[in-house]
């Protein structure tokens, strides 16, 4: 075995407990059976093997994963665990949830499964993200009070917080220090919204204003940077890995800035259907690839796709048609996301909506990055040059 990785976006289910204003998918009460995760999970095995591929990552989001049963997903973790081990392979498990359906019950499995580590979802302040038959009230006080059981419980939170408005109203200081002084989350990650999936009124004013929400991306990295006094060190994505990829460091940085998505995960919703990413997959049926459980080997579904060639060719045809090539970050950015470019666009060889941010949050991380290097290498010089020792009495 190989130390080769692929990734999964496993969508068992699309049902949800929540109605959120910007969701970008189209839910239904389908849900994968256990039967039909067997077949999904040997045709990936299939795959693996014959790309020479040794590890899986599998991310478990949905719709809700949480309106599933605890029991049913250790199951089928299990189940493909000893699939994997009879072909010398590895699967690893990461678990994304609005956590609303969250009770001390998912403790096992999140611990046994997912690295007692969740992924969830929370905006401050929150305007668009409601419970079933309620408000965003409601789904603030149950957020809360399960956050706060599950880190009781000694569960990792980390947070996806998505931007509004009222974000930007609030401002950088405000913002930080609800997340890391008043609900101790130390560990969140900052995406773009998009007006994905069936129109509404707030995705009619998306994209957000380029200017506001650089200001206020380069006012929060320079509070996460400042942060020296509150504990551990704050995570917040995309800037820790910028600052890493700028000081010439192993980098971690989010899939809008991957050289293309198509080569480095898929989507498989609860029909079977496999698409680009979750973005994709419940809201854009032109888009998917094929069907993994109609078709028995993968690899024919992605080199034979149409809808993949166009993803492929995405990079390429950016270069022709946008000025990504006289940009100082082509290298980094590669056009951002597509799902964001064509729901903005209606085309995806278009570049992402969010050009103008991300170049000001890649400058100012490369002047963050410079100060950091030249801090260190004066500290560097003086002990070099001068005697660091304890200080001694004669």
């Amino acid at each position: 075995m190989n130390d080769t990785f692929f990734s999964l976006i496993l969508l068992p289910t699309l049902r949800c407990n929540a109605a959120c204003d910007y969701c970008f998918e189209n839910k239904t009460d389908g849900q994968l059976s256990m039967a039909e995760l067997d077949i999904i999970t040997d045709r990936l095995l299939d795959y693996m093997a014959e790309k020479e591929i040794g590890h899986l990552s599998v991310y478990w989001q949905g719709g809700e994963v949480m309106t599933l049963s605890p029991t049913w997903i250790e199951r089928a973790c299990d189940r493909m665990r000893e699939a994997a081990e009879k072909r010398n392979r590895e699967i690893f498990h990461f678990l994304q949830s609005n956590m609303i359906g969250y009770d001390r019950s998912w403790n096992r499995v999140i611990s046994a499964v997912f690295g007692n580590s969740v992924g969830t979802s929370f905006d401050i302040p929150n305007r668009h993200r409601k419970v079933n038959g309620g408000d965003t009230e409601a789904y603030d006080r149950i957020w809360r009070r399960n956050i706060s059981e599950a880190q009781d419980s000694g569960i990792h939170i980390g947070v996806i917080a998505i931007p509004n408005p009222g974000t930007l109203a609030l401002g950088a200081r405000r913002f930080y220090s609800r997340f890391v002084t008043e609900l101790g989350i130390r560990d969140f990650q900052i995406n773009t919204p998009f007006p994905g999936g069936s129109s509404n009124a707030v995705k009619q004013g998306l994209p957000l204003d380029n200017r506001q929400l650089s200001r206020f991306m380069k006012e929060l990295a320079d509070l996460r940077m400042a942060d020296t006094e509150n504990g551990p060190p704050v995570c917040i994505a995309p800037f820790d890995g910028l600052l890493d990829y700028f000081t010439g460091e192993a980098s971690e940085t989010p899939c809008i800035w991957q050289d293309n998505c198509a080569n480095d995960f898929i989507c498989i919703d609860p029909g079977g259907n496999v698409s680009q990413c979750d973005c994709w997959a419940a809201s854009y049926p032109a888009f998917r690839f094929g069907n993994i459980l109609r078709e028995r080997r993968l690899s024919h579904i992605l080199e034979h796709s149409p809808a993949r060639q166009q993803f492929l060719a995405r990079p390429g045809r950016l270069i022709q048609s946008e000025d990504c090539l006289s940009c100082d970050y082509l290298a980094l950015c590669h056009g951002g996301c597509p799902v964001r470019a064509y729901t903005t666009t209606g085309t995806l060889f278009a570049k992402d909506p969010y050009c103008e941010t991300y170049q000001a949050i890649f400058r100012h991380m490369e002047e963050l990055a410079a100060r950091i290097a030249a801090k260190d290498a004066s500290a560097n010089s003086f002990r070099a040059d001068g005697d660091t020792g304890p200080m001694r009495s004669a």
